[in-house]
C-alpha cells in the first residue's frame, strides 16, 4: 500500500505521442515566431488569409496578427499536453488546418488547373493537408 496512489489513466500510444508531439512542436514555434508580427506583416498575412476565409477582411490586422499566434500556440500546447483528450486536440487541429487549406483550394494561385495539385505558390500550404491527415488520426484512433 501506497501513501499517495497514483490514479490509473488512459495511455498515450507511441504513435499518438509522436503525432501529437511533431504537429504540436511546429505550431508552438511557428505561432510563437508569430506572437509580434508588425502591422504591416500581420495586414499581409490577413489579406491572404481572408481567400480561404471572408470574414478575416472584417477585422483590424493587428488582432488578426494575434489571433493567429496565439491560436497555433494554443493548439500546439494542447497537442503537446498528455491529459488533453486526443479526439479534443485533433479536433482543434482539423479546424485549424481547414482554414489553411481553404486558403489553399480558394487561392487559384496556389493550385494548377485541376485544381488539386499545387503550383510552385501553392506548395507551402498544400503540406498543410499533412495536419489535417494528422488531426483525422487523432480524432479517429482508439
Amino acid at each position: 500500500m501506497t501513501l499517495f496512489p497514483v490514479p490509473k489513466g488512459p495511455t498515450m500510444s507511441l504513435s499518438n505521442a509522436i503525432l501529437r508531439g511533431v504537429s504540436g512542436a511546429y505550431l508552438l514555434q511557428s505561432g510563437y515566431g508569430k506572437k509580434d508580427l508588425p502591422t504591416e506583416a500581420a495586414a499581409g498575412l490577413q489579406q491572404f488569409a481572408a481567400t480561404g476565409v471572408p470574414q478575416f477582411k472584417e477585422w483590424d490586422a493587428d488582432t488578426f496578427g494575434k489571433f493567429v499566434a496565439y491560436s497555433e500556440m494554443g493548439i500546439g500546447a494542447a497537442l503537446l499536453t498528455p491529459f488533453v483528450n486526443k479526439r479534443l486536440a485533433g479536433l482543434a487541429l482539423g479546424a485549424f488546418s481547414a482554414g489553411l487549406l481553404a486558403m489553399y483550394f480558394r487561392n487559384p494561385d496556389m493550385t494548377q488547373e485541376d485544381g488539386i495539385r499545387p503550383t510552385e505558390a501553392g506548395t507551402g500550404l498544400s503540406k498543410d493537408a499533412f495536419l489535417a491527415a494528422i488531426a483525422a488520426a487523432l480524432v479517429v484512433s482508439k
